[in-house]
């Protein structure tokens, strides 16, 4: 058994999240593997930016509430042992809900080298579309 040193929390890039966001590296397969696993803590209100998984995305919910929202669909409230499957190149954004923290663990694989990048950032969610009101 080999222990890996952990790395420090990552405050999120605000290219890619709106609000505080915290990110902890907790595993990075080496090829031919080519999985991450993050997890991801959102303070009140935080939220990704809109975005795509070239091979999709899992995500289980490991406390507090949040929302997820795939393009063109509904918000849904995500809660504690919740696990969300986003398929790929689907447009989704998650984050916590107004009142409530939420972390969750992201598990998500990387294309082969050369084959494009593992996602694709888009704008952010706005204001009016985090509450529900722009669909």
């Amino acid at each position: 058994m080999e222990f890996v040193a952990r790395k420090p929390s990552v405050k999120g890039p605000r290219e890619m999240f709106t609000g505080d966001v915290w990110i902890d590296m907790v595993a990075q397969g080496e090829e031919p593997s080519r999985i991450r696993v993050n997890v991801v803590h959102f303070t009140p209100g935080a939220r990704t930016a809109w975005h795509s998984h070239a091979l999709g995305q899992t995500l289980v919910v490991t406390d507090g509430v949040g929302l997820v929202q795939s393009r063109g669909r509904g918000i849904e409230s995500i809660r504690t042992g919740d696990i969300v499957h986003t398929p790929a190149l689907e447009e989704h954004w998650h984050g916590a809900s107004a009142e409530h923290l939420m972390t969750h663990i992201s598990v998500t694989e990387s294309v082969p080298p050369g084959q494009g990048p593992e996602a694709n950032w888009g704008d952010h969610v706005t204001d009016a579309e985090y509450r529900g009101q722009v669909t």
